[in-house]
């Protein structure tokens, strides 16, 4: 259910996922999401928000690139994979409960959005830069492509990630040199 709940945040956005959908969708019986989510939508959505933040950092730990260049190009592609793969209709489900809600919900995505942050500077680190530059790089790399897939999104169009892609790629390229 909590994966289920990840995808629709991600499609639909937070207003517009309801237990019922996260029923109807995953097959769940709907006392079971009653019984595991006492706690209402917002414990559902929680859960559904860490487990794909885990699952980014772990996807992050595992690039293989040695290079600054092939770390941000890793990030890059499985953004671009999603876009293409879903036309479009898959965003950030951390992203979509930061664009609408508030209070508890909104400091856990903000913290799971710190943690994208620091798997990927230590991933840049590993490959030589310093911490204090890829601490830095690393947020405008998140910032970046979050707001390029957003847009791309909305105009159902590459060419806004694509464009974004070409400058953080170039950005990487500095940051190795540096």
């Amino acid at each position: 259910m909590a994966d289920t709940a990840a995808r629709l945040l991600a499609e639909r956005g937070y207003q517009a996922t309801s237990f019922s959908d996260v029923i109807a969708a995953s097959g769940a019986p709907r006392g079971s999401i009653y019984h595991h989510f006492p706690g209402g939508k917002d414990e559902l959505v929680e859960l559904a928000v860490r487990r794909q933040a885990d699952r980014v950092i772990a996807l992050v730990g595992g690039f293989t690139g040695d290079t600054p260049v092939e770390v941000v190009a890793s990030f890059i592609a499985v953004w671009r994979h999603t876009l293409v793969a879903t036309d479009f209709a898959v965003g950030c489900s951390l992203l979509a409960v930061t664009a609408s809600t508030d209070g508890p919900l909104r400091d856990t995505a903000g913290a799971l959005f710190g943690g994208w942050i620091d798997a990927l500077a230590a991933r840049l680190v590993v490959t030589g830069v310093d911490a204090a530059a890829a601490a830095s790089f690393a947020t405008t790399l998140l910032a970046a492509i979050e707001g390029a897939v957003a847009i791309s999104r909305a105009q159902r169009s590459l060419a806004p990630f694509d464009a974004v892609a070409t400058r953080l790629t170039a950005d990487a390229a500095a940051l190795a040199r540096g």
